[in-house]
């Protein structure tokens, strides 16, 4: 094979991992903005301990985002929001 030939199937194949890992983050965004959502709309004195605990630790790994991250998370899931309340 060419050597150019190598470096086409090459570029292809990061493209192609490329796109993948671009729906993987969509996906990661879409998760994280309906996990904030949650947590920003719980009531914790109505929920059992064990409960809290479990959003406080989804919280706090919420919070530890990059507010760009967290932003674009949020901004992936408004309209779903918007539109269901």
């Amino acid at each position: 094979m060419s050597h150019t030939l190598l470096k086409e199937q090459e570029v292809s194949m990061l493209r192609a991992e490329i796109e993948i890992l671009m729906n993987e983050r969509q996906g990661l965004l879409g998760a994280t903005g309906a996990a904030a959502v949650f947590i920003a709309n719980l009531d914790c004195s109505v929920l059992p301990d064990d409960a809290c605990k479990a959003a406080e630790m989804l919280s706090k790994t919420i919070n530890n985002l990059p507010e760009e991250t967290l932003r674009d998370a949020l901004e992936k899931v408004k309209e779903q929001f918007v539109t269901s309340t």
